[in-house]
């Protein structure tokens, strides 16, 4: 997959999806063929760090000991200490799940961090994962880290052959969102056994739009022009140019409507010579 050709699916999707009165994402779905995902090795887990932010700021919660208090409430959107723990009870941390994106833990806290946190986090993917760089030492420094999670992505199969994530936001530009669409991709075809050939199609689309396929993208129709193409004079509301000076007169100014017109022109003069 080329760039021009996810640069030229987002400026489609700009132009044809309806307008909302909020900024809409962008969501890529990957769809995936012959694998099998009782197979673990077909299976894919991972998180990767895109190029750019994905246009909105996603909140991070931080679950710490004394030693990372300061990196936290300077850093992630909320902090729980461990002294805290048992105030919060499965409903509490759904509620939690529900707000924040990413939680960070403290290494040497993750056994009371599971204990507690672990029936409700670890079913919605919540759980702080090592793999996104979320489980640290009691001596981190938090930025660095809240930093990149702005910009990570976790690609999973779960129950199906398809990839989801957002990739960015309509306030971004177009070069913006097709590096993290192009390195998305990347990061995909390396995660399957074949590569390319476990790529079924790559889908784009905003919130509330239709998806297009970012290598086979709709022709978008022209739509005809206010005035005519010949002589600039004022389309009647059939888009028929009435000026009887003009050598388009009667004719839609649309090209295949004038080789319709000259076809039915010349079918009408055989007519009449025979």
């Amino acid at each position: 997959m080329e760039k021009n050709q996810i640069l030229d699916a987002v400026q489609y999707l700009r132009n044809n999806s309806p307008k909302r009165k909020f900024s809409q994402n962008f969501d890529l779905l990957i769809n995936l063929k012959d694998l099998n995902l009782k197979n673990e090795a077909h299976k894919v887990n991972t998180f990767t760090v895109l190029p750019h932010e994905k246009g909105k700021k996603i909140k991070i919660a931080a679950l710490v000991g004394q030693e990372l208090l300061a990196s936290a409430k300077t850093s992630c959107d909320k902090v729980i200490l461990k002294d805290e723990f048992d105030k919060y009870n499965k409903k509490a941390i759904r509620g939690l799940a529900k707000e924040y994106a990413f939680f960070i833990a403290q290494a040497t806290l993750m056994s009371q961090i599971a204990g507690t946190f672990g029936k409700v986090l670890g079913p919605r993917g919540k759980m702080p994962n090592p793999k996104a760089g979320c489980v640290v030492p009691p001596t981190a420094n938090l930025k660095p880290l809240v930093e990149n999670l702005q910009k990570t992505v976790k690609l999973e199969t779960k129950n199906e052959l398809i990839l989801r994530c957002v990739v960015g936001d309509e306030v971004m530009k177009d070069e913006q969102v097709a590096d993290n669409i192009l390195h998305i991709y990347n990061t995909a075809i390396h995660s399957v056994p074949q590569e390319k050939n476990n790529i079924k199609n790559v889908m784009l689309k905003l919130t509330m739009g239709p998806a297009v396929n970012i290598e086979n993208l709709p022709k978008e129709e022209k739509k005809e022009g206010k005035q005519c193409v010949n002589c600039g004079s004022k389309l009647n509301k059939e888009g028929f140019c009435d000026n009887p000076k003009c050598e388009f007169e009667g004719r839609l100014t649309s090209q295949k409507s004038k080789k319709a017109k000259v076809k039915e022109d010349g079918e009408r003069l055989q007519a009449k010579s025979a």
